[in-house]
């Protein structure tokens, strides 16, 4: 279930801090958010896919990561970011 380049490049398109930007902390977050809702549908399909759980929680780790790492830089980035993408309450 990995993300079409068409989604990809419309993720990369919203949320680039610059022309040349698809690597940014925001861009990796938004892919990661994008995945996490697609896989949370799969494992709400299919509740004994105890692989594609465990590729889950690792995603959602490896955002909680970058999102830490983004609030430590700049706290108006962070908050931005969760705003746009309407995660964590």
């Amino acid at each position: 279930m990995p993300l079409t380049t068409t989604k990809k490049q419309e993720l990369i398109n919203v949320h680039q801090t610059h022309a040349t930007d698809t690597g940014s902390v925001e861009v990796q977050v938004a892919m990661l958010s994008e995945r996490v809702s697609q896989l949370t549908g799969h494992l709400q399909q299919n509740k004994h896919d105890f692989s594609s759980r465990q590729g889950l929680l690792k995603m959602i780790g490896q955002r909680k990561r970058l999102l830490a790492y983004l609030k430590g830089i700049s706290q108006e980035r962070y908050a931005a970011l969760i705003a746009k993408l309407g995660i964590r309450g």
